[in-house]
């Protein structure tokens, strides 16, 4: 059974900058994909669901966002670290309730919220049990995965880090591995998401969005890694498609930083080539 908490009022600590109602699981997109691309996390806002027959149903959940200027250094400031010692973000606060970890904060907003479908995080026991086993699982191994080899093929020199192959060919095998796993037992059932759901849950969130930061590679990295897996790619498909528009609107900031990688490639590939261009030979007759 819920808990039905009607006079919430969340402040929700991030380092995004923008106040207004998001769906739930738009929320969730956002704190997986910055968990995984740039090691922040950030999420919560509203649930909202097309329900069984079709009718649009909006539950909101009241917030206020707070904007904390990593670029300053504000997370590392006395009144952050008050909500959470550990000096990142997300971080939100409840009341008197503080609470960090993305994790634990989706199932917080999950569970204490009234409105929130169902399926997102079950009611039953054994399922909620479930969903837990594939959240534990993702940080040690799909998040260690594909975190570590798009930071050592992709991401690494715009932190003004070098590439680092063994570290990247290490955490191929974790993210091999974690494909391998997803395909062969989490997906294992008769629906089309994780655990034999017919309806995602936040778990299958948290895992897709995961999966996505592969969308920086280029195209032929991307297939050689994920081409082999084609019920990881139906499921990923399927969660996108229940939970558009939100879905694509969040990744757009993917897409973007794939295009500037993109131009910055191709810009060096053109030095390259410029630069092994041999000047004409001037006759001195």
């Amino acid at each position: 059974m819920r808990t039905v908490c009607p006079s919430h009022h969340v402040r929700f600590l991030s380092f995004a900058s923008t106040s207004f109602y998001f769906p739930f699981y738009f929320a969730i997109f956002i704190f997986t994909y910055y968990a995984a691309l740039i090691q922040i996390n950030i999420y919560i806002y509203i649930y909202f669901e097309i329900d069984d027959d079709d009718d649009d149903r909006v539950n909101g959940i009241d917030f206020e966002e707070i904007h904390i200027e990593l670029s300053k250094r504000q997370q590392l400031s006395p009144e952050f670290q008050a909500i959470n010692p550990f000096k990142k973000v997300p971080a939100i606060v409840d009341g008197r309730f503080n609470l960090f970890e993305s994790h634990a904060i989706l199932i917080y907003i999950a569970s204490a919220f009234p409105g929130v479908a169902d399926h997102w995080y079950p009611a039953d026991v054994s399922r909620k049990a479930k969903i837990h086993a594939v959240l534990d699982w993702h940080h040690l191994n799909l998040r260690r995965g594909a975190a570590g080899f798009v930071l050592n093929t992709v991401l690494a020199p715009l932190l003004g880090l070098p590439l680092n192959k063994e570290a990247a060919a290490e955490a191929e095998k974790v993210l091999t591995s974690s494909l391998s796993t997803i395909e062969n037992i989490w997906l294992k059932g008769d629906g089309q998401y994780l655990l034999g759901g017919f309806r995602p849950s936040i778990a299958d969130l948290s895992l897709v969005c995961e999966i996505m930061q592969l969308q920086l590679l280029d195209e032929k990295e991307h297939d050689r890694i994920l081409g082999p897996h084609k019920k990881v790619q139906t499921w990923i498909a399927s969660t996108r498609n229940a939970t558009k528009p939100h879905f694509d609107e969040v990744h757009n900031v993917l897409y973007k930083l794939k295009l500037r990688l993109s131009l910055k490639q191709s810009s060096q590939a053109d030095g390259e080539r410029k630069s092994g261009i041999k000047g004409p030979i001037i006759s001195k007759m």
